[in-house]
């Protein structure tokens, strides 16, 4: 075994070079949280371990306990006491919050100091020394399921083997059997990498304990109050913190990506500090820290199969795929999907035969598995099925256009229920491709990519056309935690006939405050700047499940809707009474109730919200406002078709994104600014992992991307100019027929770059490259096929 690298190697470059404020562990501008200061408030940093799988000999802070300034060091044993060292995650597996005996991963944490400045904090950590017993470690899933593996989680009584979960969809028999019957079958492995969500802040806390009021104040980085908030209660309420005394505001958030979902081991630490010592406590990542210990997400070994007739019908789709979830399955898949919505992955296909298969495994990695930009791993599905979609269009030597084409869902089938139980809501697949298509101008890019070959030039053409599933969920399937994954929204009108309307989402920098507020100024002729949309506080939104999963409009935004269309039922009867005629005489039209027959005969929004509080019917309730819980029948299924045009070095093996054309359908659409820059931003994540973005591990557990000198983001140099278009297939059950598109293109642009890079060899029989497509794998398969120079 190697040696492992020492705690400030892990946590970047030692403690000390903070005070210098090195780039390298910006948390951030405009990291709200860390913004907070509140009077007597204290500073937390965490100690974190070298080693990937290790016994803990002792922890010795009595040299730590020597600085001025450093109040307090809590370890596993410390919070033992108050059954307080392990958590919940979100899928009801259990994770530390601080080790009592042992260490799972490189990086997790193993002790934290309480001191009254950040910087005191971070010496006091420097001064914890830890003694470590080393023991085998498991990074590699395929080995971690060996019988003569160790045994990860020990914690777990009568745990034999490192298998988390099975999950399978589809038909076996039936799909075993396709097989046999096909033509043509192709199959490829393929590996989607760890990787980072890397906010532009990272996660942090402050936690406020009142002793006299016995409630607790968090302010913290969270997508999900309302969830973190039970999840507190659940882990802390034996000691006297149950759920009405807990508050959880979550301010302004420089990005999310699902890595502020989860609850972190610091998140609790803090707590438990502020509850025993009294006083406010302020935990912050630096960047290291958050890029070592949280937010992973992907890590799937895929094998895939396609089974064709030899004129290009998809005839069945068989999968099986190991996930690498670390030492705990943290996700925030649905309790019924521990593989999320894997199930998405037979794609925009009219395929009759489908089985699928994943195992989650645990191995000597920090947890993993949340949603990153993606509803529940469909970015995984959609990049497996894209990809073996282009390797049959390979191997049949045919048009990889002409080949979706052929096997789309066609319009007139939807909804569509599909092989994997999915009831597909709305689509009209062909007519996004051809559009993209004819903006890129395909059949031109297709005679130029000829004749640069002829010239010995390399350039690829790649499509992607696949089929997001969003708005998680409807109550019958969906819950975390039990909690069923509905969102809400309450409505108050004013008497002056403003608005104020408060969700149980939280943005993260998707433009909550404009969308919603159209939404309720659409249903109710309130004009949107009057109408205040407020976020993030328990104590003042309804109960709801949070921002992830792109499922803010396609819930919260319909619960808005249905609370605004609640009013208007109310403000009906306030109109009808004001102007002396049946309810039933009146017509709607934005802003105002008209008498039918009778146009000069009407009353504002404005003047039915002052009479709801002045000259109301009697026997009718005051006010004007509603609360909507919405439940959705179903999920939406936006889609989309792109296409990437790449160019590569034959000396270097860089790849160059040379045009990108992205169209999507998300149903409906609210505000289109807002939409346009949902897809460039996540035009950007998807370009990331595939050309960028990776973080591996050695066979000791030691982590390669654990800082952002190899943790590689594109910048504006990497990025192209995306091209944009849309078309608009309303959803038919959404109150108002929009679907969702905050996570479509960092699902759909990998796989359109993947196969870009594989068209542009595909000549020399290359047919797979796993992201991300790093020049170093590109000059290596121009090395091995003759046209590197």
């Amino acid at each position: 075994m190697s040696t492992p690298r020492t705690s400030a190697e892990v946590c970047g470059m030692g403690h000390s070079m903070k005070r210098k404020e090195d780039p390298r562990f910006i948390r951030g501008k405009g990291n709200y949280v860390d913004d907070i200061q509140l009077p007597g408030m204290l500073h937390m940093d965490i100690v974190r371990s070298p080693y990937a799988h290790a016994k803990i000999k002792s922890i010795n802070a009595e040299r730590a306990l020597k600085i001025p300034g450093v109040l307090a060091v809590i370890t596993g044993e410390t919070l033992a006491k108050y059954n307080l060292h392990w958590m919940p995650t979100l899928m009801s597996d259990t994770q530390m919050v601080l080790p009592t005996e042992k260490v799972m991963y490189q990086a997790q944490e193993v002790a934290a100091v309480i001191a009254t400045d950040r910087y005191i904090a971070a010496d006091g950590v420097e001064a914890v020394e830890v003694e470590y017993d080393p023991l085998p470690v498991v990074v590699d899933p395929f080995k971690a399921l060996d019988p003569s593996a160790p045994v990860l989680r020990t914690d777990k009584k009568d745990k034999k083997d490192n298998r988390i979960f099975h999950w399978q969809a589809g038909d076996r028999a039936a799909t075993d059997k396709a097989f046999a019957e096909a033509d043509v079958v192709v199959a490829q492995d393929m590996y989607l990498p760890r990787i980072h969500v890397a906010s532009i802040e990272t996660c942090g806390c402050v936690a406020d304990f009142d002793r006299v009021n016995g409630k607790l104040t968090v302010y913290m980085t969270t997508q999900a109050p309302h969830a973190v908030r039970t999840v507190f209660a659940l882990v802390a309420g034996h000691v006297g913190l149950s759920e009405e005394k807990i508050r959880i505001i979550s301010p302004d958030i420089g990005g999310g990506f699902g890595g502020k979902v989860p609850v972190y081991p610091g998140y609790v630490i803090a707590v438990a500090a502020s509850v025993v010592i009294g006083k406010p406590v302020k935990w912050v990542e630096d960047r290291m820290e958050n890029l070592q210990a949280d937010s992973f997400a992907r890590d799937y070994h895929i094998h895939a199969e396609l089974a064709a007739t030899k004129d290009g019908t998809m005839k069945a789709l068989r999968i099986k795929t190991l996930a690498d979830h670390g030492y705990a399955d943290a996700a925030a898949n649905p309790s019924k999907f521990p593989a999320g919505l894997f199930s998405i992955c037979t794609g925009s296909y009219d395929l009759r035969n489908a089985f699928a298969e994943v195992d989650g495994v645990y191995t000597n990695k920090a947890p993993g598995g949340i949603a990153y930009r993606c509803s529940f791993r469909v970015t995984e599905a959609v990049h497996c099925i894209e990809r073996i979609t282009d390797v049959l269009a390979q191997e049949l030597k045919m048009d990889p256009a002409e080949l979706r084409m052929k096997n789309f869902i066609p319009p007139e089938k939807f909804p569509y229920k599909s092989a994997l139980g999915w009831e597909y809501d709305s689509g009209n697949y062909p007519a996004a491709l051809r559009k993209a298509m004819d903006m890129v101008g395909y059949e031109a890019l297709r005679k130029e990519q000829a004749e640069k070959r002829a010239r010995g030039e390399l350039m690829g053409i790649g499509i992607s056309s696949f089929t997001e599933i969003v708005g998680a969920g409807p109550s019958k399937q969906f819950d975390i935690l039990g909690l069923k994954m509905f969102d809400s929204c309450e409505i108050r009108i004013h008497p002056t006939g403003k608005a104020m309307a408060r969700f149980g989402t939280k943005s993260q920098g998707q433009g909550h405050e404009t969308t919603y507020a159209q939404i309720v100024a659409e249903e109710l002729g309130i004009p949107a700047a009057h109408v205040q949309v407020e976020e993030g506080d328990t104590d003042t939104a309804p109960y709801g499940l949070g921002t992830y999963a792109s499922r803010s409009t396609p819930t919260a935004g319909a619960a808005g809707a249905m609370a605004a269309r609640k009013i208007r039922e109310k403000a009906k009867k306030i109109a009808a009474h004001l102007l002396e005629c049946s309810p039933d005489d009146l017509v709607w039209e934005p802003g105002k109730f008209t008498v039918k027959g009778a146009p000069s005969r009407s009353k504002t929004i404005q003047e039915i919200a002052l009479a709801a509080y002045t000259n109301h019917p009697q026997g009718m309730e005051a006010g004007l406002e509603a609360v909507s819980y919405y439940d959705p029948p179903n999920l939406t299924f936006p889609f989309g078709s792109y296409i990437a045009v790449v160019d590569i070095d034959r000396g270097t093996g860089a790849v160059k994104v040379r045009r990108f054309v992205a169209v999507d359908d998300c149903g409906n659409i609210i505000n289109p600014m807002i939409v346009d820059g949902q897809i460039h931003g996540g035009l950007a994540m998807g370009l990331a992992p595939a050309l960028l973005e990776e973080i591996s591990y050695d066979e000791d557990g030691n982590i390669t991307g654990g800082s952002f000198m190899d943790y590689l983001l594109p910048t504006a140099m990497e990025t192209p100019s995306w091209e944009t278009a849309k078309t608009v297939t309303p959803s038919p059950h959404h109150p108002f027929g929009a679907k969702g598109v905050g996570e479509s293109a960092t699902v759909g642009a990998p796989p359109a770059i993947a196969n870009a890079v594989v068209d542009a060899l595909s000549h020399v029989g290359v047919r797979h490259v796993d992201i991300p497509v790093t020049p170093e794998k590109v000059w290596r398969l121009l090395k091995e096929n003759g046209l590197a120079e």
